[in-house]
């Protein structure tokens, strides 16, 4: 990523959505530790603020990483919480709930 980040400036739509997947992968990491998910969640705040500013609110890569926030900061919560064993099952419950 740091390659892409140099060559194609992270403002570049193509540099978010490989921000955005990392992230995800941080999170959706079953072995996540709290740090990953934490990293993830840091990682979707900086993305998200830079597509919002460069592509805009209703751009879908601003709208889908806005999404992945709400449901890794939730995941986070729950985490931190210890009230859930797995990130993803936090996101699964947070799907529920949101009736997603």
């Amino acid at each position: 990523m740091p390659v892409a980040r140099r060559v194609l400036r992270e403002e570049h739509r193509i540099t978010l959505k490989m921000r955005w997947n990392y992230a995800l992968a941080l999170c959706c990491d079953p072995s996540a530790t709290l740090d990953d998910v934490s990293e993830g969640v840091s990682t979707l705040e900086d993305a998200g603020r830079i597509a919002r500013r460069v592509l805009g609110g209703a751009h879908p890569t601003t709208e889908g990483i806005e999404n992945a926030l709400r449901d890794a900061g939730a995941a986070l919560a729950a985490r931190e919480g210890d009230c859930v064993t797995s990130v993803c099952e936090a996101v699964a419950a947070v799907n529920l709930l949101d009736g997603s």
